[in-house]
């Protein structure tokens, strides 16, 4: 075979390969025929068998004849899950090439390539492509390092001996599902404007047609719930899902002047600045209002106690009070809120014998007990006692007396001395204002709030129906009553509903804008009003939308607990009331934001997060 410049002496060319092709197809047809001596005798079909030993004669590029045999060419040879033979003989080799001639080598090295070359194209798909590369790779770099004399034992690699089999979704770091939450924290203070925000049109909510809105205001006075469907294709063409709407809508009020809004009361002089007031200047026109507001109050108070009607607020010119049946709020007797307080409410109420509490105000005495030392935990607690008695602002004459007693006391030292006369003794009137300076701090901020329950809010209806106080004598809502709010309907009361308005928006998110639909509500939002639009929207916005809350400031402290025991038995009680079901187990439970109010409620994939 004719060699040429800068070609290996083993290359083969494209002739020379059909060539040898041809050759081994006569070869194998020809049974007697022979090619080399050491076909003869191998075997009846003169097909020699592979054997693992190496060729001799062949030289390899190097000049060193140590070429090995494909060791995949027998299938006893191949991949073994335990262990691989290596078998090296260098002075076989280097026998046999010095007896050899060049033409002899020539000769076998074609021989052993074609041998080599069919073996390897009818083993390759027999065996795994990886497993071959990574056998081959560990065999070049075994053999560097060892002689060729060394028998090599080669343990397998701990993955390729077990292999362990896993999915994609098995070996993917998996993520931990957050926790779907279908229920927000009850909220007792009144909104004065709700902001509704979803990327799912908010249309169906507007220009309900004559027969819903009836339906709806029908609903209401009877207490009906229609079911409402799980996933609606189309809102704007759900009836059940309008009529819902309008259903939550509406509220109970009283007094009701068309001309006049009557909530908020609380530092609205401006709203009521230039209108009409015919009651301000005629006292047979006050007293007759005084007359009805005192009958629609004692109709509440009676549905309130018969469990007909859950909640009501009474909202004067200068506080909010509230009043919740048994059994909601986890209190197992009629409560009353009142925020803010003054100090001349708070001494009125005690001169008819209404016991109340101060709730925040006992809260930071328990926190300030719990972080003292337990040593003198009984002189705390006896002053303690001493500055809430200070905080109910009793002013009986028997205690005036006390103080002045108290004070002729303290100054008697001052006798022993004979000082008296030279040291001025500050009048009675600067020593009470120097007492109750922390007393009236608390005046119309959120730790006056004070609480009343059980039978004393009995009393306190008719503490407000008999005080003066109640109503301004002055200003612009001189002569005017308190305005009563409830879900349900009683004596006097004027039903009236939320207005809504539904505009489209363009929201920024990111460094794009979004297109987003949002529904505006305004008006006293009742906490029952709030939990039926937003368990309407759940299904008609496919679980997700926003909505931004406006609390009505002096209502915001309402979430705080009262002391009485919970109880589980108030869901039979109140079923009557007029709420929803899912309303009423929701204002059951005690409210867990304290003297907080929610501000946001998000939903996203139907699960509720809030922020307060």
């Amino acid at each position: 075979m004719s060699e040429h410049f800068g070609y290996s002496p083993s290359f083969k060319r494209p002739a020379e390969i059909l060539r040898m092709r041809r050759k081994r197809a006569r070869s194998e047809a020809g049974a007697g025929s022979t090619d080399s001596p050491e076909q003869s005798g191998s075997s009846p079909t003169c097909v020699r068998t592979f054997s693992p030993e190496p060729l001799s004669g062949a030289q390899n590029h190097f000049g060193v004849g140590i070429k090995r045999r494909n060791p995949f060419a027998k299938i006893e040879n191949t991949y073994s899950p335990k262990k691989k033979r290596l078998t090296f003989n260098d002075a076989s080799c280097n026998t046999e090439n010095s007896d050899s001639s060049g033409i002899a080598n020539n000769e076998r090295d074609e021989e052993s390539s074609k041998r080599e070359g069919t073996l390897d194209l009818d083993l390759s798909f027999r065996l795994d492509e990886a497993q071959e590369q990574e056998y081959r790779q560990a065999s070049s770099q075994k053999s560097g390092s060892l002689s060729e004399s060394d028998v090599l034992l080669e343990e397998e690699p701990e993955d390729i001996k077990n292999p362990l089999l896993k999915s994609p979704q098995a070996t993917a770091p998996t993520a931990v599902a957050a926790p779907v939450c279908t229920q927000y924290p009850a909220d007792w203070s009144l909104k004065t404007r709700l902001l509704l925000t979803s990327p799912v049109s908010l249309s169906w909510a507007e220009q309900l047609k004559a027969q819903e809105e009836a339906q709806g205001l029908s609903q209401h006075c009877r207490a009906q719930f229609s079911p409402l469907p799980h996933s609606p294709q189309d809102p704007r063409s759900c009836s059940e899902l309008r009529c819902a709407f309008q259903q939550s809508l509406v509220y109970w009020q009283h007094p009701s002047i068309p001309w006049l809004s009557l909530f908020p009361r609380i530092n609205a002089e401006r709203s009521f600045f230039g209108k009409s007031a015919p009651w301000a200047h005629d006292a047979t026109l006050q007293q007759s209002l005084m007359t009805e507001w005192s009958v629609s109050l004692s109709s509440l108070y009676s549905l309130l106690k018969a469990r007909l009607c859950p909640y009501f607020y009474l909202c004067s010119y200068q506080f909010t009070v509230l009043f919740r049946a048994a059994g909601l709020g986890g209190s197992s007797s009629i409560t009353a809120f009142i925020s803010p307080t003054t100090r001349g409410l708070r001494e009125a109420m005690k001169a008819e014998g209404i016991e109340f509490s101060l709730p925040l105000l006992e809260e930071e005495r328990r926190c300030r007990e719990a972080q003292k030392p337990t040593v003198h935990q009984e002189e705390e607690q006896k002053e303690q006692e001493v500055t809430c008695s200070k905080l109910r602002d009793t002013v009986d004459g028997e205690e005036h007396d006390g103080d002045d007693r108290d004070e002729d006391s303290t100054l008697s030292w001052l006798k022993e001395m004979g000082v008296q006369d030279k040291i001025k003794k500050p009048d009675l009137h600067t020593l009470q204002l120097h007492k109750e300076g922390h007393v009236m701090s608390l005046d119309h901020k959120p730790e006056s709030l004070i609480c009343v329950e059980g039978l004393h809010t009995f009393t306190l209806i008719n503490f407000f129906i008999n005080w003066k106080g109640v109503v301004a004598s002055s200003g612009s809502q001189a002569g005017l009553p308190p305005t009563l709010l409830a879900p349900s309907a009683f004596r006097g009361a004027t039903m009236h509903t939320l207005k809504s308005r539904c505009v489209n928006v363009r929201s920024q998110v990111g460094s794009s804008y979004q297109n987003l639909s949002s529904l505006e509500i305004t008006g006293p939002v009742l906490p029952s009003s709030l939990h039926a639009i937003l368990t309407l929207l759940r299904p008609a916005q496919k679980g997700n939308f926003s909505a931004a809350l406006y609390t009505h400031t002096p209502t915001a402290v309402m979430n705080i607990h009262s002391t009485k025991q919970q109880v589980s038995e108030a869901s039979v009680e109140l079923s009557s009331c007029g709420l929803h079901p899912a309303s009423i187990q929701q204002l059951q439970q005690p409210s867990t934001l304290g003297k907080t109010a929610l501000t946001h409620i998000t939903m996203n994939n139907y699960s509720y997060t809030w922020k307060n």
